[in-house]
């Protein structure tokens, strides 16, 4: 089966001419204008079988006006999706509209200058199509033989996408950014459907992705899940794999922003005020960064903010980004700042970057630690993670697809999924030792954040605070 999707009076015009032309509109005292080209290409299958695949294409504009007045500068943002050119002028006044309805905005500062034009700011956007998998797709087909064959039936989905983002403002922007996504899930289960393992990726272009070989650790995974042990509720030495990691610490740093820190909010607030950069938080070499330019993990080197929000500005769109690190050596080093909010505590500016990278100078593969463990468990991955503490972050959550029982370095089974509460603040504070870091690709939130590379941690006393019956 295969949908196609598209907008066609939405794309009569060049995207940067969208943006101009939106300007041009504009009676506003600013105005930023980012158009939002997107195309996308999918697969999905059940049972060892392909059933759907897809490609889609659509804009999205977003005008956000802003009008200077006696008591301060106010913005109104209005973003729709497949705009046409009747629809414009519509959608610029709409916005400067909410401009005047609102009051002066919190957050307000001059418009971001601009200065050289980026390349290819006038050609047309990037595009993806069913061509990315042209070398997937033949070796998905032999992974589906090869479980055929040993007995398991495979179930997931690939995604590719790619976003071209054009942004223009009255203060002399002209930015463009061109971002590939691409996600696979891998599910395995036996026949029974009593056992299930869990894979997944993170890719830009599905050249790097072997779903051959993640079949391969899938089997070695239900293989493992053919004896099954019952344990209880409590604290085990634990290993959480990469993508656990990036789970956990992704939630983080949507909870690192200097302003809610310095007004005693969150776990980065310090007792008696102020926050707690400088602080020692792991006793491990930990760094963990963003950075637009890291290999792979490739993002906008700008800021592009469609709202305003505590840790994100309209007022900030085309700052430049620069390599940033969160934590060093073990110690908090930055907390995310918007231009504002930095003024407001007095921290650098350290705006949030679509990456997240930790590195302690590990060099074990989870095998490896694996084989180093004498007695606790392996997890492949978490879900349904939620806040229960935002002062202390504690989380709590469920493993899934797989714990697995190590004894004497090897892994002799599977256990019961449990529900966890843990502080990822804590975590670090307590991981006694680090894997490599791999790219990998957060099972969680991979709806919202895929570019992530983490190592594997050891826990020695992970909190499994009850037991939970899910597979």
């Amino acid at each position: 089966m295969s949908t196609r999707r598209t907008s066609r009076t939405s794309r009569t015009s060049a995207p940067h001419e969208v943006v101009e032309r939106a300007l041009a509109l504009s009676r506003a005292d600013g105005c930023v204008v980012i158009a939002d080209e997107t195309a996308s290409a999918n697969l999905r299958w059940a049972g060892n079988a392909l059933t759907t695949n897809g490609v889609t294409r659509g804009r999205a504009l977003t005008v956000i006006a802003t009008v200077d007045g006696k008591e301060g500068t106010a913005s109104g943002v209005v973003s729709r999706a497949a705009v046409t050119a009747d629809d414009l002028e519509g959608l610029v006044r709409a916005a400067e509209a909410a401009a005047r309805g609102a009051g002066p905005a919190e957050d307000a500062q001059p418009l971001v200058p601009g200065g050289t034009p980026s390349p290819g700011f006038t050609e047309p956007p990037a595009e993806t199509s069913s061509e990315v998998f042209a070398d997937f797709a033949p070796a998905l087909g032999e992974a589906f033989r090869r479980a055929r064959d040993g007995g398991r039936e495979l179930y997931g989905f690939a995604n590719h996408e790619v976003v071209s983002s054009y942004v223009g403002s009255s203060a002399g922007l002209r930015l463009r950014h061109d971002q590939p996504t691409g996600t696979l899930e891998l599910n395995a289960k036996s026949p029974d459907r009593t056992r299930s393992a869990w894979a997944g990726r993170a890719t830009r272009d599905f050249r790097d992705v072997d779903p051959l070989a993640m079949d391969a650790d899938l089997a070695r995974r239900l293989a493992w899940a053919e004896r099954r042990t019952e344990l209880p509720a409590g604290r085990y030495e634990t290993l959480l794999p990469p993508t656990a990691v990036a789970d956990l610490l992704v939630y983080q740093m949507w909870s690192s922003g200097a302003r809610d820190a310095a007004e005693g909010r969150t776990v980065f607030s310090a007792p008696g005020g102020g926050t707690r950069i400088g602080e020692k938080l792991s006793g491990l070499p930990l760094t963990l960064r963003s950075d637009p330019g890291a290999a792979g993990l490739e993002c906008a080197p700008f800021v592009l903010a469609h709202s305003s929000g505590d840790d994100a500005s309209v007022f900030d769109n085309g700052l430049p980004l620069e390599p940033t690190e969160w934590l060093r050596d073990g110690a908090l080093n930055r907390l995310v700042t918007t231009r504002h909010s930095a003024g407001l505590t007095g921290l650098p500016v350290a705006s949030a970057i679509d990456n997240l990278l930790l590195d302690a100078g590990g060099t074990k593969s989870l095998d490896e630690l694996v084989a180093g463990t004498e007695r606790g468990l392996l997890l492949t991955c978490l879900w349904y993670i939620r806040e229960v503490d935002p002062a202390t972050l504690l989380l709590t959550g469920l493993t899934r697809d797989g714990v697995y029982l190590v004894e004497g370095g090897e892994v002799v089974g599977e256990v019961n999924n449990f529900r966890f509460n843990e502080s990822p603040v804590d975590l670090l504070g307590r991981a006694s030792e680090a894997g490599r870091t791999e790219r990998t690709l957060p099972r969680e939130w991979s709806d919202y954040f895929t570019r992530a590379a983490m190592p594997a941690l050891r826990i020695p006393d992970f909190n499994m605070s009850s037991v939970s019956r899910g597979v």
